[in-house]
């Protein structure tokens, strides 16, 4: 959609040269601002993708302002949706007064038509749907990820789709037929309220648009069809009728005139009589305030307008207008209950329906909710889990967890579209679903309290509220699982605890005090968090007023940690900053004192054997302990020399360790503070690329990080016992960027050493959630003589399942203060802890660990017995109770530790467990198998063989012409049934459902609105239980553009001037129109359904000629109307 801000007096430059001359002004460096002279008009990624007619990318300015604007020296920037790595393409020449300036980014491998010759070309492989885009006044690359827009040197910014920064809220995301344009109003820079998604309208300089393909037909155009709900969804993905303008009718069952959804969901009244097929779908009624609905929840309604899929959510693209109120409508529409479909194709059918969910849900993500409104859940009783948490990465099993996290994961949605970190006035508004005396927890089980709507945005199902959520009036609710304090009974009687804590940047040198730093700021723009810094400087709090805030919540962690030891990880490195060493640790234990009381904490002091600092990170480990529990046993060793180029920890923290003795006597043991390699980039050491295997970048440098571990902490428990202070005791603890059952924890399973949280815990906790999956990369490992002395072990959840809105970072980013002196949020990983006893002291009777195994025994067909076996060592009499995921199949009493339990096999993959809880527990202690995952095939059966052939019922047509496939499926030996897919390449475009007589099933499909050029469409039979599947010959179907009237009307005194423009087939025209007067531009507009007024200067007397020229689009041919007027 080119051409989207209106013209104004266009400046006069030779023969609309690109070439700076007297009247081309440079703008002023600023911020974006609504006067900004020059904006990006219009945006387009999908060049060249399957189904773009366009060969390529393109990013189109405008010039708003009287005069011509110079560009040399500027750039249009772009990054990812997601990202801070900014590509440049730089402009020069100058943009005239009123015109537009192309610039053409990277071709695609598709396509047929190629852009107007570009005003500069540039290289950039734009993303097809979602992207940032600058019009920077340098040529300088932007480092920036959030704040963009208000940056001196953006001109103009645009934030696009699911893209995590906006001037405002983000424009609607792109695709391979369309981009986003300016709607033509005035630029409110909202991105979301200035632009509009619709089919790609280049522009350069001189007027020209793209090529126009040669048409051929001239189909008639179609009239509006009635049609039921059902049949405007069908029983696909997508709708059948994409393209089709249709009159349909229901109840509004959510209307959403705030937010930017801007419209309502309909439903058919009565009980559900398709169940194949939904009964509701979504109103989209345009952009901006025109589309906030007027009909209310309730009310029923006649709608009109053309069907769309947006995103994969099936549509009615309509208008105000084309929703009109019956007021003898009659009905309620039904609310489905029932638990979350674990299908996409159950969820299709219940797509925009109301739908109250039944059964256990658990939050999975929080993550988000303070940007998007939006929380991630897990259908059942526990979140959605990282797999190599819990299975070996690249085996069954880890699938196995896969797929169950598609089945259970849904998102909890806002009703609205609004970031509420984008742009100082969403900034200043509080989003739904974030509370300090009510969290939303990842693990909180969550209530229901009326029905929701089935929505699918974003690539992701989501439940959206029937309008939009404010927060404190949320329709569902949340358990409270915060704790106090880590969970005594799990940690058991010990008389000492070890904790881990990764303590998320603490550093006492700030950034606002070194020159070069930039910040994260709040919604005022005053920093919070150091951005960036000279020569890899500080990385946490800006100020001495964030450092208060950050301290004071990890102060409060720690003290309530009642912890003994406690090791450190991401605390500043005080020495590689020109620092006194260890000038912060010495820092936090001065605030935990004076938070507990005066000398309770104390320090280790830093190594000797740590590498040259050139060597070392600026950020460290550390250990702090109770100077009255503990006392340090010599100094602290660091394993130190492997941190040089192509060594284990040249890309990592060097491990410390203390070897402590309690202090009211006791054996000592050793403490080894730990901080793997992360896993988010790869490098330097070879095999650090991301395998796939759900492992993360550099595994490599992780597992040589472990190796060399295993291999050092030997010779320190050897070189001890030459100092005269042997243990035998040993404790790794940290943050090991390693999930359970990853590489490197393997090599210290291997290495003799046992994971507390899996071997003490009674049921495996985490301690990090990551894209809405929990699992645990931090962790406390014992070797076999410290394992004896272990008496439990607990995560304190108090991080990770909290809303980001509530860390110190995110300090006066809403309406709504977040901040409390409170454990909760201090850093992004939760502490984990283990409780052990002193050796002097004597242990009451200490149950016997046990061990429990299962294994599945029979073939994996649906129907047939498996039989279930558990064994538990040592033999042991008690009930062992066999699931399978959260449900339990049967529970077996047994008293030689041996079970067995016959089960019927249905069709799915089942993640079996089997517990054993003993009948005396003081002489055994319950324990849980490992989980066995088997895979269930339905029963074979003997298929008959079948023929397809279908015929396109003509090999041409118009853009929104009407063309159809007739398709006879011919059984030999069983009636073909069910479905016929219409596929282009891989991409299903629409289905029916056979008729059958005897052996012979037929159906006609309707083509949907295609894309122009050629189109390779095949017919393929997705089977049936008697029936095998079969994929005719393909057939081509070639669309050229609509045919376009233009029909133009000026009234007497010359100075209005309306245009209708009436396009064949079903489309309505789209783009802009030019008026000319005796051969001179008098205005410009866009068009809104197929017409525009215009208001042009009054010419003098005389008699002129008025020329409206529409240039079309890439799927409509343009045409011109001239009116000779006389004007008195």
């Amino acid at each position: 959609m080119s051409g989207g801000l209106l013209t104004r007096s266009i400046a006069a430059v030779a023969g609309g040269s690109l070439i700076a001359v007297s009247l081309a002004v440079p703008a002023a460096q600023a911020a974006v601002a609504p006067d900004a002279p020059v904006v990006i008009n219009e945006v387009y990624g999908g060049g060249g993708n399957s189904g773009a007619t366009l060969r390529s990318d393109f990013v189109e300015l405008f010039n708003s302002s009287d005069a011509a604007v110079s560009l040399d020296g500027w750039s249009v920037q772009y990054a990812s949706a997601t990202g801070n790595s900014w590509q440049v393409t730089e402009l020069s020449g100058s943009i005239p007064a009123g015109e537009h300036y192309l610039v053409k980014q990277a071709d695609g491998t598709g396509g047929t038509v190629p852009l107007p010759t570009p005003d500069i070309a540039g290289s950039i492989a734009m993303g097809g749907s979602n992207a940032k885009v600058a019009l920077v006044s340098t040529t300088v690359a932007m480092s920036c990820g959030s704040g963009c827009a208000a940056l001196p040197d953006v001109v103009d910014y645009v934030g696009i789709g699911t893209a995590t920064d906006a001037a405002g809220t983000a424009a609607p995301a792109m695709s391979s037929t369309t981009s986003i344009s300016r709607t033509g109003a005035a630029n409110t820079i909202d991105n979301a309220a200035d632009f509009a998604a619709g089919a790609p309208t280049p522009t350069n300089a001189a007027g020209q648009t793209a090529a126009e393909p040669d048409p051929d037909p001239d189909p008639d155009p179609e009239d509006p069809t009635t049609r039921t709900i059902a049949e405007i969804q069908g029983t696909g993905a997508a709708s059948p009728s994409v393209g089709s303008t249709v009159t349909t009718s229901g109840v509004v069952t959510a209307a959403y005139p705030s937010g930017g959804l801007n419209g309502l969901v309909i439903q058919t009244p009565g009980p559900d009589t398709t169940p194949g097929a939904s009964d509701a779908v979504f109103v989209y009624l345009g952009s901006g305030a025109a589309g906030a609905p007027t009909a209310t929840i309730g009310q029923h309604v006649s709608v009109t307008g053309t069907i769309a899929e947006f995103n994969g959510l099936t549509q009615i693209a309509s208008t105000n207008a084309q929703v009109v109120v019956d007021p003898a409508g009659a009905g309620t529409a039904e609310v489905v209950e029932g638990p979350w479909p674990t299908t996409d194709a159950e969820r299709e059918a219940l797509e925009s329906m109301l739908f109250l969910p039944v059964g256990d849900f658990t939050v999975s993500n929080t993550y988000s909710t303070n940007q998007y409104g939006e929380v991630g859940l897990a259908a059942g009783q526990r979140p959605l889990q990282q797999p190599t948490d819990v299975a070996r990465p690249g085996t069954p099993q880890a699938a196995a967890v896969e797929r169950d996290n598609a089945a259970r994961g849904v998102i909890l949605d806002d009703g609205a579209s609004t970031n509420f970190t984008g742009g100082s006035t969403n900034q200043a508004l509080t989003p739904p679903y974030v509370s300090l005396t009510e969290p939303v927890r990842v693990g909180a089980a969550v209530t229901f309290d009326a029905p929701l709507v089935v929505d699918y945005r974003n690539n992701a199902w989501k439940l959206n509220p029937t309008s939009q959520a404010v927060a404190g009036q949320e329709s569902v609710s949340f358990e409270n699982t915060r704790t106090q304090a880590p969970d005594a009974e799990r940690l058991g009687d010990g008389d000492l605890t070890l904790a881990s804590f990764n303590v998320l940047n603490y550093f006492t040198t700030l950034g606002s005090d070194i020159e070069g730093c930039t910040a994260y700021n709040d919604r005022e723009g005053d920093g919070v968090t150091t951005r960036s810094c000279p020569d890899n400087g500080p990385r946490g709090a800006w100020d001495a007023a964030d450092l208060e805030r950050q301290q004071a919540k990890i102060v409060a962690a720690i003290n309530a940690l009642d912890a003994d030891v406690v090791g450190l990880m991401e605390i500043e490195n005080s020495v590689a900053l020109g620092e006194d060493a260890d000038e912060a640790t010495k820092t936090l234990v001065a605030a935990l004192n004076a938070d507990a009381g005066a000398d309770v904490w104390a320090a280790v002091p830093s190594s000797a054997d740590l590498p040259p600092v050139t060597e070392q990170d600026v950020i460290t480990n550390a250990v702090i302990y109770r100077a009255g529990a503990v006392a340090p046993v010599g100094d602290a060793v660091a394993l130190g020399d492997q941190s040089g180029p192509g060594e284990a920890f040249v890309n990592a923290r060097e491990p410390i360790g203390q070897i402590f003795e309690p202090a009211d006597g006791g054996e000592p043991f050793l403490v080894v503070v730990n901080h793997f390699k992360s896993k988010g980039s790869a490098g330097p050491l070879p095999g650090d690329d991301d395998a796939g295997d759900g492992q993360g970048s550099s595994n490599a440098s992780r597992m040589a990080q472990a190796t060399a571990l295993s291999e050092w902490v030997p010779q320190v428990l050897a070189d001890a016992k030459t100092a005269g202070h042997p243990t035998d005791a040993v404790a790794l603890v940290g943050d090991f960027n390693s999930y359970t059952q990853e590489d490197p924890l393997g090599i210290l399973y291997d290495a003799g050493y046992a994971n507390a949280n899996l071997t003490l815990a009674q049921t495996p906790e985490y301690s990090y959630s990551f894209s809405g999956l929990a699992g645990s990369l931090d962790h406390v490992l014992l070797n076999d003589a410290m394992l004896s002395r272990a008496t439990g072990a607990d995560i304190w959840n108090i991080n990770a399942p909290e809303s980001i809105a509530l860390e110190y970072s995110r300090y006066n980013s809403h309406g709504t203060l977040f901040h409390e002196a409170s454990p909760f949020r201090s850093s992004d990983h939760d502490p984990v802890l283990v409780s052990f006893r002193s050796a002097d002291v004597a242990p009451p009777a200490d149950p016997a660990l046990t061990s429990t195994s299962i294994a599945v025994v029979g073939e994996a067909v649906a129907g047939t017995p498996l039989r279930l076996t558990a064994n538990v060592e040592p033999e042991a009499a008690g009930t062992i109770e066999f699931r399978s995921g959260d449900t339990v199949l049967g529970t077996v009493k047994t008293a030689t530790g041996d079970a067995t339990l016959t089960v019927t096999a249905t069709t799915g993959t089942h993640v079996m467990t089997a517990r054993f809880v003993p009948a005396d527990e003081s002489a055994y202690r319950a324990s849980t198998s490992a989980s066995a995952t088997v895979t269930v095939v339905a029963a074979p059966v003997t298929k008959s063989k079948v023929s397809v052939s279908a015929k396109l019922s003509t090999p041409k047509i118009r853009y929104g012409g009407k063309a159809t496939v007739k398709v006879t499926v011919k059984g030999r030996t069983a009636a073909p049934s069910g479905t016929v897919e219409l596929r282009e390449g891989s991409k299903v475009l629409a289905r029916g459902t056979l008729k059958v007589s005897a052996t012979t099933g037929t159906t006609t499909i309707r083509v949907p609105r295609l894309a122009v050029g050629k189109h390779r469409l095949t017919v393929h039979y997705v089977g049936s239980a008697t029936t095998l599947p079969y994929t005719a010959k393909p057939r081509t179907l070639t669309v050229y553009r609509a045919r376009s009237v233009v029909t133009a009307k000026v009234s007497k005194s010359g100075r209005t001037v309306w245009v209708k423009v009436r396009a064949t087939g079903s489309s309505t025209a789209t783009g802009k129109v030019t008026v000319r007067v005796d051969g001179r531009v008098v205005g410009k507009a866009r068009l809104k359904d197929g017409a525009a007024t215009l208001k042009v200067a009054k010419p003098r007397r005389g008699t002129h000629v008025y020329r409206v020229t529409y240039s079309g689009t890439s799927q409509i041919i343009g045409d011109t109307d001239a009116k000779r007027v006389r004007i008195r």
